[in-house]
């Protein structure tokens, strides 16, 4: 089977090559000629993941998934969400939207925070969302190296690491993404036979 996942993020390619173990021949957008932007204009996470989804599967009609992933702050009323990437602004980096996060909680006891991913999947032309959820805390300061995003500022609950100080193997095992992407291949697994 031939997906393409809907993405020109390279940390997200990669973590989703990782966790699917080539059961499915994921395509880029650069293997299919799309050069271009795709808008992602929803007022939440899961509108964007389809907005995107079936902005190529109308221009290519191929089959497709497309994600979108928010960090919900629940002393921030749900912020940053569905402006994670760009919270801090237009073109800001992701330095810039942690530094906003931890200056915005810099005197609140609440830290309790979830990482939410949605995967809006086109597969036969019908339309399935899967979505997945972890729970955490934002602590006090970065920590690690690894993953990308608000990784180093975000400690699922149940563990003493960020996110960034663990391997892709412990972050694929229990992550947002990891949990909607399994939803996702059990979904698919009939269809690989």
């Amino acid at each position: 089977m031939k997906l393409v996942f809907v993405t020109n993020n390279v940390n997200k390619i990669r973590e989703i090559h990782h966790a699917i173990n080539n059961r499915i021949e994921l395509l880029t957008l650069n293997d299919i000629g799309f050069l271009g932007y795709i808008p992602e204009m929803a007022k939440t996470i899961e509108g964007n993941a389809v907005q995107k989804a079936l902005f190529i599967y109308n221009r290519f009609n191929i089959d497709c998934f497309a994600d979108d992933t928010g960090l919900e702050v629940e002393a921030l009323n749900g912020r940053p969400g569905v402006l994670s990437a760009r919270y801090a602004g237009e073109g800001c980096s992701f330095e810039d939207n942690i530094s906003l996060v931890l200056k915005e909680m810099y005197n609140i006891s609440n830290r309790k925070a979830i990482f939410k991913t949605v995967i809006a999947l086109i597969h036969s032309g019908k339309l399935k969302i899967f979505e997945g959820i972890i729970s955490g805390e934002i602590l006090r300061e970065k920590r690690g190296t690894q993953g990308f995003g608000y990784d180093p500022i975000f400690k699922p609950t149940g563990f003493n690491n960020s996110f960034a100080e663990m391997s892709l193997d412990e972050k694929n095992k229990i992550s947002h993404r990891a949990i909607a992407l399994g939803k996702l291949t059990d979904y698919l697994l009939p269809f690989l036979q």
